[in-house]
């Protein structure tokens, strides 16, 4: 009888299938199956790909989430925040300094207690930036008061991100929930999961979201959501927030459990390893504790009593389950992929000894190795080096270093890094060819340029051997604007494709001073060089004859994410010139939406398919918004009008130097993304300024001046002629996307009046 009630049981359980995935596809698949709400999302490698991966599934009608693009992982922290309150679902991925970023808003959701899912597939924090993986980012959040959820394998996204939700929302919690795991070790190597099937039971599983909690869209009952709270009110708060967050700890066993019956996998609070009579031990998170097994077997064939524990759950901190496993262990060793710096061990070593330290009897040895930053990879044979060193200690009883960095590799003065390129002096980059001066009648300037030829002789700003794609327009771009700046220039460049490719240690492409800083704050950065610059002029503490003009060069996102530092750069009006490359597209992180990509453009993250058709709203016009600010100098470019782009550099560097801030847009090339010939970046940029999609014109001194007019000259062309040339936008040239090729018609002959009046009307 009891066998056969085991085969019904076994019978009525939901089908899966077996597949061969990675875990950011399966952390997509788990959300697309549980069908979430929202998603609010900002690309940042490597969690990019679980946005990618639901858009895709969106083109095919997978899943009915609302995927918002936000301006940055701040902004994406605040939509699903503000989706949260409603008492939608809501799901968000992100890495690293994208973490930090929305960080701030973390701890407001969670103090309020309103539940999501965000995966964070760790990386290192900046800087400086390393886009590979280690714990850093995660570090940072376990005082924001979300319960923490570790994974070590692309089955355990899959079924952690299934069992996470249930967990956020059960009524002793009520809490966010973060699921982690290793940026490329889980979240880009695929691994043999099963998964169901169907979604139906994923559903069942969750349940119906909760009802009866307060909400922002509930006008019967309305609540005021984040009152401000002082002294009691506050403490009784994170009281009842941090009592909640440990009852996590038995809810998660709960939902352990009854997820194991569903799907045949069991998942305890601490992973352990030959724990059972363990002498030695390694206690490791996430994937570096699958390599480590290996080698707990060979010990053990050996005689040793090795073991390796990686805990599920972080936070709440499972204390009594550490103090169970380590009972009889001689010595563990903790390794950690980040440092808290000054501390003598990171943050899970000291959670490890202060648990340990509340029992008496506990006599375990604990040495703290911090590993693996940056990416750098584990191995069996450095997880021989960690249990021989536990060994070591268990067998005298001493620790000759209680905490060290493991894998450092100290410099030799003989191969000392050298310079390879002699420093850029103003004496090489100063032409006297470029003659600006000032028109009392126009309020104008003038500006005479010699033919393109002999500017030549001016030495590049950027040295070869920059490893920018085939057909790239940046640098073509970049080195054209240059021409017209003479003399000596401090550069910075945001985060993306141009600083990338141009800095990757020991090497730098850069000829001239040159700093970088992340999207959001690359304009204030420069603004801090600027004035400390001419603050230490001023005193003397510099040389007074010496004079640069600053540049920070963006683009990639950087006039999304960056907008806001852009915007009070201007507004302050330093001395400086802000020179946007748009490639339509976050292209260093693999071509995803923009705000600058056009309407109905295919991208990563707005695809083209049966439900989709590319991107559903219009591009931004950072030159006009940046007008708005009231700068001396605005202005268009493109490397297709050499003479107007030089003239216009010139401009800036003149204005730059004696009024304030500048603002130049340069429409450049990614034929990678683009999914256009390399040779073709010309007549590309030809037909996006000849169709008036990107009109050449300035703004100085408040004053518009169309600067270059296709249809003056009999040379506008329709809009698709420009479209034809990219893989990207074919798709707007079928019969059936006529409307939406309307719209983007529509849209660019509206902008470009707009634009027409302004010239022929100067004070508009």
């Amino acid at each position: 009888m009891a066998m056969t009630e085991k085969n019904v049981t076994k019978k009525t359980k939901p089908e899966q299938v077996q597949t061969f995935e990675s875990g950011n596809e399966m952390a997509a698949m788990a959300a697309a199956q549980i069908n979430y709400h929202v998603m609010g999302y900002f690309p940042i490698t490597p969690s990019t790909e679980v946005a990618q991966y639901l858009d895709m599934m969106a083109s095919k009608g997978m899943h009915d989430i609302e995927l918002i693009a936000a301006d940055g992982e701040h902004g994406s922290a605040g939509i699903c925040f503000g989706a949260a309150t409603t008492g939608a679902r809501v799901f968000n991925a992100t890495s690293a300094n994208g973490f930090l970023y929305m960080i701030e808003q973390l701890p407001a959701q969670s103090g309020l207690r309103f539940p999501m899912v965000l995966n964070l597939v760790t990386r290192a924090v900046s800087g400086p930036l390393d886009i590979r993986g280690d714990h850093s980012d995660l570090y940072y959040g376990l005082n924001t008061g979300w319960v923490i959820l570790t994974a070590r394998t692309p089955q355990e996204v899959y079924d952690l991100n299934i069992m996470a939700l249930k967990i956020a929302e059960h009524s002793d919690v009520r809490l966010p929930v973060i699921v982690a795991y290793d940026g490329f070790f889980t979240s880009h190597q695929k691994r043999k999961v099963d998964l169901f099937k169907d979604r139906e039971p994923v559903q069942a599983f969750v349940g119906e979201a909760p009802e009866g909690y307060p909400t922002s869209i509930n006008k019967e009952q309305p609540v005021t959501i984040g009152a401000h709270m002082n002294g009691d009110d506050l403490l009784n708060n994170h009281f009842q927030q941090s009592e909640a967050l440990y009852r996590a700890y038995d809810v998660y066993k709960e939902v352990a459990e009854e997820y194991e019956e569903i799907s045949g996998r069991s998942y305890s609070i601490l992973d352990q390893y030959g724990m059972e009579d363990a002498e030695v031990a390694l206690f490791l998170l996430n994937s570096a504790a699958e390599s480590a097994k290996d080698v707990v077997d060979r010990l053990r064939n050996e005689g040793v009593k090795a073991g390796v524990i990686s805990p599920n759950v972080i936070r709440p901190f499972p204390s009594e389950d550490i103090r169970q496993a380590l009972k009889n262990v001689k010595a563990v060793l903790v390794g950690e992929r980040a440092d808290s710096y000054g501390a003598n061990g990171a943050n899970l070593t000291h959670e490890i000894k202060s648990a340990l330290q509340e029992d008496p009897d506990n006599n375990t040895l604990v040495l703290s190795r911090v590993f693996g930053l940056g990416g750098k990879d584990f191995y069996a044979d450095d997880a021989e080096v960690f249990f021989q060193l536990a060994i070591d200690a268990a067998a005298t009883g001493e620790i000759e270093k209680p905490f060290d960095y493991y894998g450092i590799v100290p410099g030799k003065e003989e191969l000392k890094l050298q310079p390879v390129i002699e420093p850029q002096t103003k004496d090489v980059y100063n032409s006297g060819l470029i003659k600006v001066t000032e028109d009392e009648e126009t309020n104008k300037l003038k500006v005479k340029v010699p033919p393109l030829r002999q500017l030549t002789t001016k030495p590049k700003r950027f040295a070869s051997g920059h490893g920018a794609c085939p057909g790239c327009g940046i640098f073509p771009g970049l080195e054209l604007f240059f021409k017209g700046i003479e003399g000596d220039a401090v550069i910075l460049f945001h985060t993306g494709c141009g600083y990338v490719v141009t800095t990757a240690y020991p090497y730098s492409s850069h000829k001239q001073p040159f700093i970088h800083n992340l999207f959001q704050s690359g304009p204030a950065t420069l603004s801090g060089t600027v004035e400390a610059f001419f603050e230490m002029k001023d005193r003397g503490e510099v040389n007074i004859d010496d004079d640069f003009t600053f540049v920070m060069v963006t683009g990639d996102g950087g006039m999304d994410i960056g907008m806001g530092s852009a915007i009070g750069t201007a507004l302050r009006n330093h001395k400086m010139i802000i020179l946007e490359y748009d490639n339509e597209g976050y292209m260093n992180t693999g071509s995803q939406m923009s705000y600058s990509t056009p309407i109905g453009h295919m991208t990563s993250t707005t695809g083209v398919g049966k439900e989709k058709q590319g991107k559903a709203f219009h591009h931004k016009d950072t030159a006009q918004i940046m007008a708005a600010t009231n700068i001396p100098y605005v202005f268009t470019g493109t490397e297709a009008y050499p003479q107007d782009l030089i003239k216009k550099a010139a401009k800036a560097q003149w204005y730059a130097q004696n009024e304030g801030l500048v603002y130049g847009k340069l429409l450049i090339t990614c034929p990678l993304n683009w999914k256009s010939n390399d040779r073709d970046g010309e007549k590309i940029m030809k037909a996006a300024v000849e169709s008036c999609f990107f009109p050449l014109y300035e703004i100085e001194r408040g004053e518009t001046l169309i600067t270059y007019d296709p249809e003056a000259k009999k040379k506008r062309v329709d809009l698709s002629e420009w479209l034809g040339y990219m893989g990207k936008t074919k798709h707007l040239l079928k019969e059936e996307n006529n409307e939406l090729l309307s719209s983007f018609e529509e849209e660019v002959e509206r902008r470009w009046k707009i634009l027409k009046t302004k010239h022929e009307t100067p004070l508009i």
